[in-house]
């Protein structure tokens, strides 16, 4: 099971944390269900940039982003050329290290 390492973020994440999640699990799925509650304000139906994460190691080995998604992040806070949002980014069998970006474009946080 490949392992997701979240770099600290003061609000989600203050320690950073190391968490193991089956190939095939969305990094958004993973953080949700180890209790690091990213927001996803669309629900994870790839609608908005809220679980926007920058993937420091590891990018090649998620699946390609699609044209709706890199549509998305042209909007998002804090772009960067590995940046995915994590709904959308599928682990596959090898560990990546990501970045929760420090702002969101959401104004009201959603209580998921």
């Amino acid at each position: 099971m490949p392992i997701i390492k979240i770099l600290p973020h003061p609000e989600y994440c203050p320690q950073g944390a190391e968490i193991s999640a089956p190939a095939g699990t969305s990094i958004c799925e993973a953080l949700l269900d180890n209790h690091i509650n990213i927001e996803h304000a669309c629900e994870m139906s790839c609608a908005c940039t809220t679980c926007h994460v920058i993937v420091r190691e590891g990018f090649e080995s998620l699946n390609a982003s699609d044209e709706n998604e890199d549509d998305l992040l042209d909007r998002a806070w804090g772009l960067e050329p590995k940046s995915r949002l994590s709904c959308q980014a599928i682990l596959a069998q090898k560990d990546v290290v990501v970045e929760i970006p420090k702002y969101s474009i959401n104004h009201a946080k959603e209580n998921h």
